[in-house]
């Protein structure tokens, strides 16, 4: 039981989410144990809840007593102990005979909170109560730095995608000036919150451009930009597909290009080499109307099922393909409130050269008989090289 003490003792503590005891091989004892954080007036302590049949009863124990207790639990036929943190997760198995099996799993920010009360509020990356002029502006934050209630919701997703930010800062330079090119910029609250956070709170040397085919939009962040002295933040009218500022970018960002610009904007970025791409893709159709499979007709036959099975596939090629570019990707949901409730978000980080075509991929688009852009636009690029 040594193993299963040393890792309660590293993992109990206020970042845990819960503990979850399972798989037990006695008929005699609880079928399973919830364990999670509560605070209480003199403390934080952690309530047990066991299962017994239809019934659930309730304890709080201490730190100490909690370690206690889950070892006890442990040598009475659980064989199966999960733990949700929130920097990482880790799982314990138990065999017939008492073998300790422990495996630990760092994962990255995930948008939760402890659940130890109901007025307890989440740390953000820009904190409530201290005035950031732009937040302001948007209509965000009020002067004395309070969120604005019906805008609560955009300071979430604004922070959210800060801590997006933040998790790949090891990935980009640090010596010189950083460039960041944002593709489809909008009104542009993250390329504001993005300047604001890498220059003002992180001391980042860095100059970003944001590009919009709205002029009037353009105008505006410009006028915005100069007000709040971002004097290395430029907007441009233009698309990034045709966009030649630049001949090297370290970070490209694209928010809601439609359908193709997506494919567009990330060709680009691997154009440049970018050391990291963001991308939350929308509108997906190019796929939707190329995608036939005799044996998938039945399903995709409904068109909102066929339509979000192209969006889904859609971005999953683009991952594949974005690997065999030479780069490590990953799907992440990011919230935003002002398309649909809950989207994807392309993580793609450079690690080495172009990769070889996987064959697999070359089978699953032939099965579904689809050539998505982003598949030439890169073949094309090999070619010129």
């Amino acid at each position: 039981m040594d193993k299963i003490s040393k890792f309660l003792k590293e993992n109990v503590n206020e970042n845990m989410f819960r503990l979850i005891l399972s798989g037990n091989r006695k008929s005699d004892g609880p079928s399973k144990v919830k364990i999670r954080p509560v605070r209480l007036r003199d403390g934080l302590y952690y309530q047990a809840s066991e299962t017994w049949g239809t019934k659930v009863l309730h304890n709080n124990y201490t730190k100490e007593n909690l370690i206690s207790y889950v070892e006890e639990k442990a040598g009475q036929g659980f064989s199966q102990i999960q733990l949700q943190g929130e920097t990482r997760d880790g799982s314990i198995l138990i065999s017939k005979k008492g073998t300790v099996t422990v495996k630990t799993r760092l994962h990255p920010r995930e948008e939760r909170t402890i659940p130890t009360e109901h007025n307890r509020k989440k740390k953000y990356l820009l904190e409530e109560g201290t005035a950031v002029p732009f937040l302001q502006d948007l209509g965000v934050m009020t002067q004395n730095g309070k969120i604005v209630a019906k805008r609560y919701d955009k300071f979430r997703q604004i922070n959210r995608f800060l801590e997006f930010i933040e998790d790949i800062l090891p990935q980009l330079p640090r010596d010189r000036t950083l460039k960041i090119l944002d593709f489809g910029c909008g009104k542009s609250y993250l390329t504001f919150a993005m300047y604001y956070y890498l220059k003002q709170v992180k001391g980042y040397s860095l100059e970003i451009i944001g590009l919009d085919l709205k002029e009037d939009v353009i105008s505006r962040c410009n006028e915005l930009a100069q007000k709040y002295g971002y004097e290395n933040l430029h907007f441009y009218q233009g698309d990034i597909a045709s966009y030649e500022g630049a001949d090297q970018v370290d970070l490209v960002v694209t928010l809601h290009a439609c359908d193709t610009a997506t494919d567009y904007a990330l060709a680009k970025a691997v154009s440049w080499n970018a050391g990291v791409i963001l991308s939350v893709p929308c509108c997906q159709h190019e796929l939707n109307r190329q995608m036939e499979n005799e044996m998938l007709d039945p399903v995709l036959s409904y068109g909102i099922l066929k339509e979000r099975m192209a969006a889904l596939i859609t971005d999953g090629l683009r991952a594949k393909l974005l690997e065999e570019a030479g780069y490590e990707v990953q799907i992440l949901e990011f919230i935003d409130m002002e398309h649909t409730p809950k989207n994807l978000l392309i993580r793609a980080v450079k690690k080495g050269k172009r990769k070889k075509t996987d064959r697999k991929l070359e089978t699953c688009m032939e099965a579904l008989h689809v050539n998505p852009t982003l598949k030439r636009l890169l073949e094309e690029q090999k070619g010129e090289g």
